[in-house]
């Protein structure tokens, strides 16, 4: 009965072994799902490059952002109480009237069929600010507008990173500039409430699957940075720098004699020159 027993425990732990080891292989066989196969099943050919799915994605929301950012720009212009709110709706307005004509070329050259309606998102988005009114309106307008377009910029960037297609690529360019330059004139209105679009994407952000220990905070009062000796049995280097090379020795100037001094000097130099003339001898009288 115990061999029986013993028998049945060995035949137990190989059969868990061998699940062990096949349920890997049971799981990943014949599946599609990684996003080397979607990146190319949802990818098509044109004469511009692949054109994948996230690429197509991309000119549509480029056309959904001029569907609704265009009136809202609009209306902000005339309805915005300070200078600053004027003058981001006038930058979303040309800025959009550019980049929606921009992806209405890209998305004929493609073939692409552009959708027409603001999303229902959007549309409710318009409705709040219609509803809105004076001081309310400017910084509903404010914030609306650059939580938009903080999600429409890291799109942009993923597309720009990542597509094969030339057309997509210069696209993405240009909406890149356009969305920068809305977002740098709505922060311009000073409304802009920073800790709400922080807690905005952090509350959308998934989970991340290990989280790791977060770094430590500031300090308050750093120590006193302490100067380190150089090490006897390790030479410096060499300067970086060669020292002034020494300019060479001038030969020294005659000193000048005085006025009074240089006259007795060539009486001196006169009477020795006389001294040493040979006299001429007379001739004898006859």
């Amino acid at each position: 009965m115990r061999s029986i027993n013993g028998t049945g425990l060995i035949v137990a732990g190989l059969v868990a072994t061998l699940a062990a080891l096949l349920f890997p292989v049971w799981s990943y066989e014949d599946r599609s799902g990684t996003s080397l196969d979607r990146l190319d099943a949802e990818t098509v050919s044109t004469e511009f490059g692949p054109l994948s799915a996230l690429d197509r994605d991309f000119i549509s929301k480029v056309r959904l952002a001029g569907l609704w950012e265009l009136p809202a720009g609009q209306q902000a212009e005339a309805r915005g109480t300070t200078k600053a709110v004027q003058t981001a709706g006038e930058h979303l307005v040309e800025g959009h009237t550019f980049l929606d004509a921009r992806v209405r070329e890209v998305a004929t050259r493609l073939n692409l069929e552009l959708p027409n309606q603001p999303s229902p998102q959007q549309r409710e988005w318009l409705a709040e600010l219609s509803d809105a009114d004076g001081d309310a309106y400017d910084a509903m307008f404010a914030n609306i507008l650059r939580a938009a377009h903080g999600k429409v910029f890291s799109v942009v960037a993923e597309v720009r990173a990542t597509t094969r297609n030339s057309l997509v690529r210069t696209l993405a360019d240009d909406a890149n500039t356009t969305v920068l330059d809305h977002i740098t004139v709505l922060e311009g209105t000073g409304l802009v409430d920073f800790d709400e679009l922080a807690r905005d994407a952090a509350s959308a952000a998934p989970d991340p699957v290990t989280r790791s220990p977060a770094p430590p905070g500031p300090i308050g009062t750093p120590s006193p940075a302490t100067p380190v000796s150089p090490s006897p049995t390790f030479p410096l280097p060499p300067p970086a720098s060669r020292p002034k090379p020494t300019e060479p020795a001038l030969p020294e100037k005659k000193k000048k004699p005085e006025k009074g001094a240089e006259k007795k000097g060539k009486r001196e130099a006169r009477g020795k020159a006389e001294g040493h003339v040979s006299a001429i001898p007379r001739p004898h009288a006859e």
